[in-house]
This record gives structure tokens, C-alpha cells and sequence, in this order.
């Protein structure tokens, strides 16, 4: 065994006399771990091919398994489409019977009760809807239009024009939004798809559905139709049927929102699409997200007829197909392999272990003298001052980092009592530290060292027992770091977060205060003041619908105005919760298109109002860092004022620019304001036009102000009355601004 001997003053260690030799036959021959290596190599091979051919039996296996497993969650993925379209049928004969009860063809309302009591969003789901299509002749179509303008309901147009000798035209469909108001008075009986479908139901009686056509607006999908007649009672032939006809329930469903809307579940592992196949074409229906028109022919096809047409599933996996035993084949597989070569490393280990035995020996003198030198140049370039002490204290052997910290030369310090350098005593260990540096080996302290100019440092100390040879001097190892520097930088630092904690306590006592009182306002609101709305609205209505031939002309007039000034207030109080959840819902800022957004601002407003012409120049390219939802609100509040306000000009002009870097404008040449008014715009309730003039609650700017706040930027206005109006704002503070730039 080594040990340390004393040698000019220092310690070093002793190197054992005798060294093997490596030319004295020790090692093993070179046959003979040849023919070693030849058997682990023979023992790896058998077994890795007995895990292969059961792998290939097992995968075999599984994979059969997989596959029926497959074709099950197909058959009943058809199996629940069908049952979803059995439901839509209900819902058309609902209508149909609703039709056949009534002497005369329902009103509005009465369809808008039935759809309502469906309550489609949750019975219902994947159907955008019911509705009535009549079957007109001319004189008919005239008579119709004749009473909708008698009953005030305006004029009845008929889409698209012309002269025909029948018309299918939409009566009315709910649910009614902007959407679906405008394909009212639409000629179904014009288009040769749909046409097709309605003389099926009508003929047969039955349910029917379309081929796969567009839709309103553009978008793909299939139409169902119900054919309903004079009669409950269907009639007996088909001329009969032809003659009764009165029109038809229908409902249609858009082939990209079906599958979302539905709510039919969808397993991860498998895609699918149907197709059309009645005619000789396939026509496409609708088709999962993962499925691949590419990838070649499907797995699995079912065919279904269904409401007169021929629907094909065709049915893809996404993926590898796998089955619950797929996973433990591969951990059997893994531990297979892993067996095979755990017997070929015990092989080889125990072909090797007698000649690494004899190779360590020789290797061990050469890593005492190794350790020997690392441990001296952790002594000499050690940023940390080291000492090595006697029984008695006394210093045996130090480094360069130690001498610094005490301020004398290195070779002062060898040979002088380690205590002596410290000011505060003989250190004194309790029973408690002295068990705990047993249990660690290691015993920490923090004391006062005085250096030899004065100055006093405050030191850590980390003493380790030295384990060696009885007879050596050295019992221990001290390790000195100065960490006065470190010290008082924390002391400061504490200092300042117990002034930062108060203030901090104080802030936050005052925001929760806040917020509950924004909460308990909310619920006032929305609670305590809707209820006597309600009861206004509730009350007026029952006046208007039975007591209508009681009230003169100028009662009806003011029951009409206590509902409006109920409507009002309910609008008003809708503007004031939102503008309060504003700065309460969750806040996640990311990069915008903001030219983008304001198009589609734009767009929706010219849907609204089509029969304007507003020159409206958006800059391109503009772009910030803000939350979506807060930014959109933003852009429809300030481009649908300058909408509004522009109503009443000839030549109306808007432009959304970026004025400079981070600012943004939104210009108008409308009604404009007065500039005395200009702290007014950001002011909840707050109107500078009369409400008779242009119409709305008062809190649009408002909420565009904290929305901008909110993103830590400011807004402005400039305006002069009959010049426009300029409203300025930025979204962020200037680190996203630079951000922006550099973009």
C-alpha cells in the first residue's frame, strides 16, 4: 500500500518496489481468447435467431389481430354516421307532421318554436339547421308575395329570376342568423341536383338526400328532403303524390364542419373519407383529417345505402397498425435480445477477466504516481486556499491562494499554527456539529480571519479528516474561502427585498381589493339588474300579444318604447361586461397580421352593409406583438366608428397606416368631433353625437383604450367636426417595438 513520506518539507507519495513485468507470460495467449471470441460470438447468433423466428410468428399474429380489430372500429364508425342520419330523418318528419297538422301552411314563429324545441346544438349536432321550402306555381308564387308584403314582411324575392313552371323556393330557415337571412326566397326546384332530390321525396314519400352539390356561400355538402302534402295521409300513386305536394322540410349539412360539429367519435389510428358511388362516378362527401388520397387503396370499404343515394366508406389507418399485444411483443423481443447479449458479454467477461487482472496490476503503480501529480496541481492552481495540518494544528503543507487570503508568503505560513490566524478564539464544536461532520466527513464552519496588514475577512471553512497511515502527520485537510465580498452583497440584497416585500404586500392587498370589487359589480349587473329587465320586456310582451285590441295606437306606441328602452338597457349592460372582462380573461401576446385582421374587419362590415361604397386603403405589411382576441376587438371598435361616422359623407374614405415606428393610424373623413371634447372619446358612456344620429352604447373606445393599455401601449385622438377623425395607438412597450422592426 502507498503511503506519504516527508521529502523537502513536503509530502509525496511512496511507489511500490517491485512492478509486474509484462514480457513474464501473465497474459493469456492469443489462441486462446481467439477461440473465446469464436464461442460468445456462436452463442450471440443462436440466440438472437431463436428471437427472430419467434419475433416473425408473434408479429404474424398481432398483426391479424390488428387488422380485425381495425375493421370493427370501421363497421361501427359507419354504423354510428348511420345512426346520426336516422336522427336528421326524425327531425324532417317532425317538420313534415308540424305541416300536416296545421289548416294552413305555418307561420314563421311556429317553425321557430318547433326548431328551437329540437334544440339542434345539443340533440342535433352536425345539422346547420331546418327549413321550408314551398312548391309554387306562378299564380301561386304572386299570391305568396302578396301576403308576405300584407302581413308586412316585406317583399318576397325569388332567386334566381325568371319564368318557370314551378318554383322550390325557401319559405324560411332556422336557426335565422345573417347567414342563412340571405337564402330566403332561393329556387331550390332551379338547380338540377337538388331538383333531382326533391321529385325523389316527393315520389317515393320518403327521406332523400342530395348529391354532393355547394352549398350557400360556396362550401361543399348534402342536402335531405322530406316531401309534405295536403294531406297527413300519404297518397296512394305517384300522380296522386304530385298533385298533393305542398312543399318540403329540408336540412342541410356542410361536409367540412360535419365531422367536428357532430361530435361522433373518431378513433386517433383511423382516417376515412365517403365517397358518392349512386352514379358512375364517385363524387366525394367528406373525408377525416389524416386521410390520404394518395396512399394508395384503402384497407377496409363499406357501402350503405342510405336515403336514396350510395354511400362507400373507405377506411385507411394512420399509421402503423398496432394491438395491445403489439407492445408486449416488443418488450418479449427487447428482453430476448437484451438475453443474448447479456450471454455473450458473460463470455467475453469472463475471457477477459483474468487478463484485465493482470493488466490492472502493472496499471496501478502508474496511477499512484498519476493521482500523486493531480494532486498537487489541485494544491498549486486551486482558486480556494488549502492547508494540510498535524494532530497539533500546525500548518504541513499549503498553496498560493491560501497565502493570499492571509497576506504572507507561503512559505511564512508552513510551520505556524493555523488558529492564530483567526480573531474570534479556539473554535468549539458541538456535540450536535461533531455528529453531523461524522455522518458527512466534512465539517463547515464560518469564522473571522485577520490578514497580516489588519484587515479582517470573513472566511468559510470545510475541515476533512485525512484517512492514511497512523504514523503520518497529516490528519487533516482545510479548505479557506473568502467570502466577505459575497456576504455583504447578500446583506444588501436582503435589505432591499424586505423593502421590496412590504411594498409589494401593499400593492397587492390594494389590486385584490380592486378586483373584488370589479366582481361583485359584475354580478350586481348581470344578476341584480337584468332580473327587473327581464320582468319589463316579459310584462310588455304579454301586454302586446293579448292585449293588443285594448291599446289605442298611442299605448302601443308606449308599450313599444318601454321594450326599446328595456332592449337598450340590456345592450347597455352586455357593452358594460364586456368592457369589464377585458382586463380579467387570460392575456397571451404573440406575433399579429394586423393588415390581415383589418381586412377581414372590413370585410364583415361591408357584408353588412353591401349597399355602401367606402374607399377603404389598408396599409400592407403591418405587423405587431399582441393578444388576438384583445387586438381584433381593438380593430372593430375603431374601423367600425369610422364606418358609422362616415355614413353621411359623400366620397367616404377610411385608411388603417403605420405612422411610424410602433404607432399605428386609423383616418376618416366623417363626422368628426370637437377637439375641447377629445378627453370624452376614451370615457366609458360618454357620446359626442346624439344617439338619433348615429347609434351605439358609448363604450367602444373605452374598451379600446384598455385594451391598449392593457398591452402596455397609449392612444390618441384628433378630429374636427365635418373634417374626420385620427385616432393613434401603439400596442407595446418599445422592447417588442425594436422586436418588430428587425422583423
Amino acid at each position: 500500500m502507498a503511503m506519504m513520506r516527508p521529502e523537502h518539507g513536503r509530502y509525496a507519495w511512496a511507489m511500490p518496489d517491485s512492478v509486474p513485468d509484462r514480457r513474464s507470460g501473465l497474459f493469456p495467449s492469443a489462441a486462446r481468447l481467439r477461440r473465446s471470441h469464436v464461442l460468445a460470438v456462436l452463442v450471440l447468433i443462436g440466440a438472437l435467431l431463436l428471437v427472430a423466428l419467434y419475433a416473425r410468428n408473434a408479429g404474424e399474429r398481432e398483426r391479424r389481430l390488428a387488422e380485425t380489430s381495425f375493421v370493427a372500429e370501421a363497421d361501427q364508425l359507419a354504423d354510428t354516421i348511420r345512426q346520426r342520419m336516422l336522427q336528421y330523418e326524425l327531425s324532417l318528419r317532425g317538420g313534415v307532421a308540424l305541416h300536416s297538422a296545421a289548416a294552413d301552411t305555418p307561420t314563421a314563429r311556429q317553425w321557430r318554436g318547433y326548431v328551437e324545441g329540437l334544440d339542434i346544438a345539443a340533440q342535433l349536432p352536425g345539422l346547420q339547421g331546418l327549413g321550408y321550402v314551398a312548391y309554387l306555381d306562378p299564380d301561386s308564387l304572386k299570391n305568396l308575395q302578396l301576403q308576405r308584403r300584407a302581413a308586412g314582411e316585406g317583399l318576397f324575392v325569388l332567386t334566381p329570376r325568371g319564368v318557370r313552371s314551378h318554383y322550390g323556393a325557401i319559405v324560411y330557415f332556422e336557426p335565422e342568423d345573417a347567414s342563412t337571412r340571405e337564402v330566403i326566397g332561393y329556387d331550390q326546384y332551379s338547380d338540377p341536383v337538388r331538383r333531382a332530390a326533391m321529385d325523389a321525396a316527393r315520389d317515393s314519400g320518403e327521406v332523400q338526400l342530395s348529391a354532393p352539390l355547394t352549398l350557400h356561400r360556396g362550401s361543399p355538402g348534402v342536402l335531405m328532403f322530406a316531401a309534405v302534402y295536403r294531406t297527413a295521409r300519404l297518397p296512394g300513386s305517384q300522380p296522386d303524390r304530385q298533385g298533393a305536394l305542398v312543399g318540403w322540410v329540408f336540412a342541410p349539412f356542410r361536409s367540412a364542419e360535419f365531422l367536428g360539429r357532430s361530435r361522433i367519435p373518431l378513433s386517433e389510428r383511423l382516417a376515412f373519407r365517403i365517397v358518392d358511388v349512386t352514379d358512375a362516378s364517385a363524387r366525394p362527401v367528406l373525408a377525416s383529417e389524416g386521410y390520404d388520397e394518395e396512399a394508395g387503396p384503402p384497407l377496409h370499404s363499406v357501402t350503405q345505402s342510405l336515403y336514396g343515394r350510395i354511400w362507400r366508406y373507405d377506411f385507411q389507418p394512420v399509421g402503423a397498425l398496432t394491438s395491445p399485444g403489439m407492445d408486449e411483443l416488443r418488450i418479449t423481443v427487447a428482453a430476448g435480445v437484451l438475453a443474448a447479449l447479456l450471454m455473450f458479454a458473460v463470455v467475453m467477461t469472463l475471457a477477459r477477466t483474468q487478463s484485465r487482472a493482470e493488466m490492472l496490476a502493472l496499471r496501478l503503480s502508474d496511477s499512484y504516481r498519476r493521482s500523486e501529480q493531480r494532486f498537487r496541481n489541485a494544491m498549486q492552481y486551486s482558486a480556494i486556499g488549502m492547508v494540510l495540518l498535524d494532530r497539533r494544528g500546525t500548518i504541513v503543507e499549503t498553496n498560493p491562494a491560501m497565502a493570499e487570503i492571509a497576506g504572507v508568503d507561503e512559505a511564512a505560513l508552513v510551520g505556524s499554527l493555523f488558529e492564530r490566524y483567526f480573531v474570534d478564539g479556539p473554535e468549539r464544536i458541538s456535540r450536535t456539529g461533531q455528529m453531523q461532520a461524522f455522518r458527512e466527513g466534512v465539517h463547515r464552519s464560518v469564522r473571522r480571519l485577520r490578514r497580516e496588514d489588519g484587515d479582517i475577512r470573513e472566511v468559510h471553512l470545510a475541515s476533512t479528516v485525512v484517512p492514511g497511515d497512523p504514523r503520518s502527520d497529516v490528519v487533516r485537510l482545510v479548505q479557506v474561502d473568502d467570502v466577505t465580498e459575497r456576504l455583504r452583497a447578500e446583506a444588501q440584497v436582503h435589505a432591499l427585498n424586505r423593502t421590496l416585500e412590504s411594498r409589494v404586500e401593499a400593492r397587492t392587498r390594494e389590486l385584490t381589493r380592486a378586483n373584488h370589487e370589479l366582481e361583485s359589480f359584475a354580478y350586481i349587473v348581470s344578476h341584480d339588474l337584468r332580473a327587473p329587465l327581464r320582468s319589463i320586456d316579459g310584462f310588455g310582451r304579454i301586454l302586446s300579444e293579448r292585449y293588443s285590441g285594448v291599446l289605442d295606437a298611442q299605448g302601443h306606441d308606449y308599450l313599444a318604447r318601454v321594450r326599446n328602452a328595456a332592449g337598450r338597457m340590456d345592450a347597455l349592460i352586455d357593452a358594460l361586461l364586456a368592457m369589464s372582462r377585458i382586463t380579467r380573461g387570460e392575456f397571451k401576446r404573440s406575433p399579429l397580421d394586423l393588415s390581415r385582421m383589418a381586412g377581414e374587419v372590413v370585410a364583415d362590415l361591408r357584408q353588412t352593409d353591401p349597399a355602401r361604397q367606402v374607399d377603404v386603403l389598408i396599409a400592407p405589411d403591418l405587423h405587431a406583438k399582441g393578444d388576438a382576441a384583445l387586438v381584433r376587438n381593438l380593430l372593430q371598435n375603431l374601423l367600425g366608428n369610422a364606418w358609422k361616422f362616415t355614413a353621411s359623407t359623400p366620397g367616404a374614405r377610411i385608411e388603417f397606416i403605420r405612422a411610424d415606428a410602433g404607432h399605428f393610424e386609423i383616418r376618416d373623413n366623417g363626422a368628426g368631433f370637437n377637439a375641447e371634447y377629445a378627453g370624452k372619446l376614451f370615457r366609458p358612456f360618454q357620446r359626442l353625437h346624439r344617439e338619433d344620429e348615429y347609434t351605439g352604447h358609448g363604450v367602444g373606445l373605452a374598451s379600446v383604450k384598455r385594451i391598449v393599455e392593457r398591452h402596455g401601449g397609449s392612444i390618441s385622438a384628433e378630429g374636427r367636426p365635418g373634417q374626420g377623425a385620427t385616432i393613434r395607438f401603439t400596442l407595446a412597450p418599445a422592447q417588442y417595438e425594436d422586436e418588430d422592426e428587425e422583423r
